[in-house]
């Protein structure tokens, strides 16, 4: 299952990272899992939230720069060598993983959730499911 992610792109200054967290919890959206890049001059706030349409228009009506990507919700085991695991099964594909994050809320039971972005979500998919790796449904950890 692919989940849709919002990348919103933000100057790299103090206080920036706050106004798109506050409108989003003033209208009553959680942010679910993020992950935030920077170089010198912006940065990048990955999200995933339950409704990610109503984010988008929320923060592109207030003039943000908001991006929708595919990102791919990965079970692995929590514990050495678990990671390594999945990324076997993308290697052997011939895949390459662009970037990936914790979704820490869904990890449980000795299982992680790794959020991963692939050029090809769908052959990743396949790969993964290949080599018995589970894939998360969204309403899994989109609850």
């Amino acid at each position: 299952m692919k989940l849709q992610q919002l990348s919103l792109f933000l100057e790299n200054k103090p206080g920036v990272l706050r106004a798109p967290c506050e409108l989003l919890a003033k209208n009553g959206i959680d942010l679910l899992t993020m992950s935030l890049a920077d170089t010198t001059q912006f940065g990048v706030l990955r999200f995933i939230v339950a409704d990610p349409e109503a984010a988008r228009k929320l923060l592109t009506d207030a003039g943000m720069v908001v991006r929708m990507t595919e990102v791919v919700p990965v079970e692995v085991d929590n514990h050495p060598g678990g990671l390594a695991r999945a990324l076997a099964a993308i290697e052997e594909a011939g895949l390459a993983v662009e970037y990936m994050y914790d979704f820490g809320a869904a990890s449980r039971g000795g299982k992680a959730a790794i959020v991963f972005r692939f050029e090809d979500p769908d052959a990743a998919i396949a790969a993964l499911g290949k080599a018995g790796v589970r894939i998360y449904s969204g309403e899994e950890l989109l609850k």
